[in-house]
């Protein structure tokens, strides 16, 4: 932020310091905020405030008493997509009154003057409430009086809508710093943004400069509308005729007021952006979108729409948005990417491209045909992932994990069909001067744009720049196979064995039946181990004989084999009555081999010669996909030379020395 930026946060962050005492530190923000967008709305009005209380006068000496629509129509031509048809302005009701009663009913009476448009976001701040507290704490008359003050000019010729989104965000950032909220749900850096719209609209270059033009763009979680702002600036820029008309939904009350009231200033239909949870509630279920970008929260459950997600997913399978699979409900981040991906254009209407920030796991939780190695398959299969992107850790205020951005698209040109960028960017940042929260680095402009010029042509970088790589989808994925070794067992009965079956449930239930039974086996204790089961069987039976032990039921017969039986690799091998080989499930094993090898070969080549007796239980075989980001750009790096680390004790050793000694003079 600039200098006048900084001035004019650390103006609205000083009303943080009337409240205090009467407001907790995490409540300043719903004091502060809704007053700053009541005085921006007021400054981008007050050009035009004359023309409209005379439309407004007009129409109602025509006996109009609903205006709203026609109060609308006057003041879109003026660049405006709402109204306050109120006589009311902040100076004024500061200006010449003191008394706090006054002040809240002449507040509310301005606010209640908004068209419906601009209304809502007073709701959602819950603003009539707060009125009311600070009128009760006898606050309201100095908070109001700070925002009516003339050198609070906010209007659009001193502060840009862009200028007026660092703005939000700096109060944001404050406001959830203080609180220990997290900053990072509410909204994204903006070089993040800035890279993030790069990577998705810069390969369609060509195709923004087409006149009239029209894109949408969709953004799922938009939080205060950032990337929504980001993304428009940049078609425009490359396209001052170009209809960018963008869309958002945000279930976080304060970040949707804050996004709904910049498409009011800038003159864009608020209603465009939506409230709501996106995966319980779609508010855009019947369009699509030319671009979708995304920042959702990380690792964030989504228990609470269980429900819904589990009924559309079975309900409508691929004619829903949740037809690949569901992940695990400690993480919705691919539940939010289907959703994307479900709204995306079709080929035949033009295609659409899909960018989306991840954390590492969705590159590869989840085994062969887990929910999200489904959902991976579909994406890959489809040939819909365009690239991957790794970020720098430390980038995000709310954590210091690594991130990467996820690049789809379904309308690749033929040089990119069928193949899969990986670019690595770890390294490319620089550190701030002040950490804030988690994010103690930042990626410069030149390293932006150089990424840029490194995705754009990451076909032809692949071979000379190390940070890029280029695969197939089908590189990614594998067949899980189970490696089965044979059954062999010996027979013995054992004082475990002994207590196993005196604890087994089933034998508690008939107590008689396990006590005749322990009497009977006890005598075979300490023998020998027998290393067939014909033999042992016989012994068995004579041992039951002995004891007068008849009919025992199938179900115990079972459970004393368990028992006696313990694996021996010079056992007996085990058959099934078909005369199959019985498996050792204490031997089993599994092997991930990449689809494009044949999984005979690779057991011939990698198991067979350290276990020969092994074979493949083809029933069990399963595909997965999976995306090892940072294995693939693994580099090998040796151990220091044991001398080098010995030495380096040593000194160590005589430095610790020469401390303690100096201690104890």
């Amino acid at each position: 932020m600039s200098s006048d930026h900084q001035r004019l946060a650390g103006f609205l962050w000083s009303v943080a310091d009337l409240l205090r005492g009467s407001y907790k530190q995490s409540e300043y923000g719903r004091v502060v905020l809704p007053f700053t967008v009541l005085r921006r709305l007021e400054c981008v009005l007050e050009p035009h405030k004359a023309a409209i209380i005379e439309k407004r006068d007009e129409l109602k000496k025509k006996g109009i008493e609903n205006r709203e629509r026609q109060l609308l129509s006057f003041v879109r031509p003026l660049g405006l997509s709402f109204f306050n048809e109120s006589n009311l302005s902040l100076p004024k009701i500061v200006g010449a009154e003191t008394d706090e009663h006054v002040i809240a009913r002449n507040l509310r009476t301005y606010v209640g003057g908004f068209s419906s448009t601009a209304a809502d976001i007073f709701e959602h701040y819950d603003f009539t409430n707060q009125i009311a507290r600070l009128e009760k704490s006898k606050l309201l008359y100095q908070v109001a009086g700070r925002f009516a003050d003339p050198d609070l000019n906010l209007s659009p010729e001193r502060v840009s809508n862009h200028q007026m989104g660092y703005l939000f965000e700096e109060l944001i950032r404050r406001f959830s710093e203080i609180s220990n909220e997290t900053a990072g749900e509410h909204f994204t850096p903006r070089e993040v943004i800035n890279l993030m719209v790069k990577l998705l609209l810069s390969p369609d270059e060509a195709e923004l400069l087409t006149p009239s033009r029209v894109f949408t763009v969709l953004d799922p979680a938009c939080g205060t509308g950032g990337m929504l702002t980001a993304a428009e600036d940049f078609i425009t820029e490359h396209n001052p005729n170009a209809t960018v008309k963008v869309f958002g939904q945000e279930m976080n009350p304060e970040s949707y007021a804050i996004s709904r009231s910049d498409m009011l200033i800038k003159g864009e239909p608020a209603d465009n952006i939506k409230l709501g949870n996106s995966f319980t509630d779609d508010r855009h279920a019947a369009q699509s979108f030319s671009y979708l970008l995304a920042n959702p929260p990380f690792g964030v459950e989504w228990k609470q729409a269980r429900d819904e997600v589990e009924a559309e997913h079975e309900n409508k399978g691929y004619r829903g948005r949740f037809g690949a699979g569901l992940p695990r409900i400690n993480d919705g981040s691919l539940l939010f990417l289907q959703h994307m991906i479900h709204h995306m254009r079709s080929p035949e209407e033009g295609g659409a491209r899909v960018a989306i920030v991840f954390n590492g796991s969705p590159l590869f939780t989840g085994g062969a045909e887990s929910g999200e190695s489904n959902i991976r398959r579909w994406i890959l299969e489809n040939d819909w992932l365009e690239g991957i992107v790794a970020l720098p850790d430390q980038l995000f205020y709310n954590t210091g994990i690594s991130t990467y951005f996820w690049i789809l698209s379904n309308k690749k040109d033929p040089a990119h069909k069928g193949k899969v960028i990986l670019l690595d960017a770890r390294d490319e940042w620089e550190k701030m001067r002040k950490s804030l929260g988690d994010k103690r680095k930042r990626i410069p402009d030149d390293r932006i744009a150089e990424l840029k010029k490194l995705y754009v042509n990451a076909l032809s970088e692949a071979e000379s720049d190390p940070r890029v790589k280029v695969f197939r989808p089908r590189d990614f994925g594998y067949r899980r196979i189970t490696v089965e070794r044979p059954l062999r067992l010996r027979f013995e009965v054992t004082e475990e064995a002994l207590a196993e079956l005196e604890a087994n449930k089933a034998l508690a239930k008939d107590t008689d039946l396990r006590d005749k039974l322990l009497a009977a086996l006890r005598p075979l204790a300490g023998r020998e181990p027998v290393y067939s089961r014909a033999d042992f069987d016989a012994t068995l039976k004579t041992a039951y004989a002995d004891a007068g032990l008849t009919g025992i039921p199938a179900a115990v017969t079972k459970q004393v084999w368990n028992a006696v039986s313990v694996s021996d690799p010079e056992g007996e091998l085990q058959k099934d009555k078909k005369g199959n080989v019985l498996p050792d499930p204490d031997l089993r094993d599994n092997e991930n081999v990449p689809l494009n090898e044949d999984i005979h070969a690779y057991v011939e080549r990698e198991v067979l010669p350290h276990v020969p007796d092994a074979w493949i239980d083809e029933s069990k075989t399963k595909v997965g996909y999976e995306i090892p980001f940072t294995r693939h750009f693994y580099e090998y790096t040796p151990p220091r030379p044991l001398e080098e680390i010995d030495a380096e004790l040593k000194e160590l050793e005589g430095e610790i020395q020469r401390l303690l000694g100096e201690v104890t003079e």
